[in-house]
């Protein structure tokens, strides 16, 4: 847009000059080759094309002498670039149009060749600031991203470690109350058994006996509930999973985990069980030298697929102990299991999530 600018303001300027410089009649012919060979210019980008273009209007100002007016808006397109020499091939006309123009014409020139340099510069510098700028922005805005997705990143290994934190902290309460209350009340229970057999012809000490019995069950109930309960919230699906992948040194293991939402507690001791029994049976009957493992959550169902590139050593059909518990376990959460065992063994299994809300 500022070229555009600074040659419609040259065109005027130097129109201006041709039309108040002469004394005679106007001639429309260099007033054309002006507009036509400074749109070529500025329409080609190739500079052997330009160079031509402006030896051919360099030209056409010896035939047509007063064309040297329009030699400002020429040069414009040669300043500061790598062929800036060609603007030197303009005093040949200039020589020869000088001397019978008017000192008010060769005034005005030179005016013109000057302000055709400023306002070229002015273009170069302003795009050379524009594109600086541009850069700066883009590099700020990358950096902003990098920034947030390293703040996302660390927030979500913070959410991580408290997660993990709370999750052993459970764990560690869970068998504390297990190893230490509950072994409390073991003991209370069978003391008050003890003492219920030895004291069975006294009625009233009987009943408030099995009352403190009863009462003590129900305790003892409630603390494994309570128990069971916390160790299942302790157990972690993915760091289980990835435990597993740590012990198997079999041959190389690949984890690919995906999943959002943590599966309900016996959908996941399920499929924590279906990966060991996968695992052992690569070791087993497999001479695979590559595994892996993917588990992925879509809308409506999780999959699992667990691949090797081993010769399977018995028939698919013959299904072993371990590919029926596999079975049976997808089969009670209402999933399909599918079994391939061309180029290695494949396990694809999809579990459905509403069985499992």
């Amino acid at each position: 847009m500022n070229l555009i600018i600074d040659k419609l303001i040259l065109l005027v300027s130097c129109l201006a000059v041709y039309l108040t410089g002469r004394n005679y009649t106007y001639q429309v012919a260099p007033i054309l080759l002006a507009v036509i060979f400074t749109s070529l210019l500025s329409y080609t980008e190739q500079w052997r094309t330009r160079i031509v273009m402006a030896t051919l209007f360099l030209l056409s100002a010896l035939l047509l002498p007063w064309s040297c007016i329009f030699l400002p808006l020429i040069s414009y397109e040669l300043l500061f670039s790598k062929k800036q020499w060609l603007c030197l091939l303009a005093m040949i006309p200039l020589s020869l149009f000088l001397p019978q123009a008017s000192i008010a014409v060769q005034v005005a020139l030179c005016v013109l060749f000057l302000l055709s340099g400023i306002l070229k510069f002015r273009t170069i510098a302003l795009e050379q600031l524009q594109k600086r700028y541009f850069e700066l922005r883009d590099t700020t805005k990358e950096m902003a991203l990098k920034l947030k997705q390293q703040n996302q990143d660390l927030l979500d290994k913070q959410d991580n470690e408290i997660t993990m934190a709370t999750l052993g902290e459970r764990n560690r309460i869970a068998r504390e109350i297990h190893d230490n209350v509950g072994h409390l009340l073991s003991r209370a229970l069978l003391q008050t058994g003890a003492i219920l057999t030895i004291g069975r012809e006294d009625n009233q000490m009987r009943d408030s006996l099995s009352s403190l019995k009863d009462t003590l069950s129900e305790a003892m109930s409630s603390i494994r509930a309570s128990v069971h309960d916390l160790h299942d919230d302790s157990i972690d699906l993915h760091n289980q999973l990835k435990e597993l992948v740590r012990r198997f040194t079999f041959c190389p293991l690949v984890f690919d985990y995906s999943i959002q939402h943590k599966p309900g507690r016996k959908l996941t001791y399920a499929l924590i069980s279906i990966v060991k029994e996968a695992l052992s049976n690569i070791v087993r009957h497999s001479n695979a030298t590559h595994a892996s493992i993917t588990i992925r959550e879509h809308p409506a169902f999780y999959q699992l697929i667990i691949k090797d590139n081993g010769y399977w050593q018995r028939n698919v059909s013959d299904q072993g102990i371990g590919l029926k518990n596999i079975s049976d376990r997808v089969e009670a959460f209402g999933g399909l299991l599918n079994i391939e065992a061309t180029n290695g063994f494949k396990l694809f299994i999809s579990i459905p999530k509403e069985e499992n809300k």
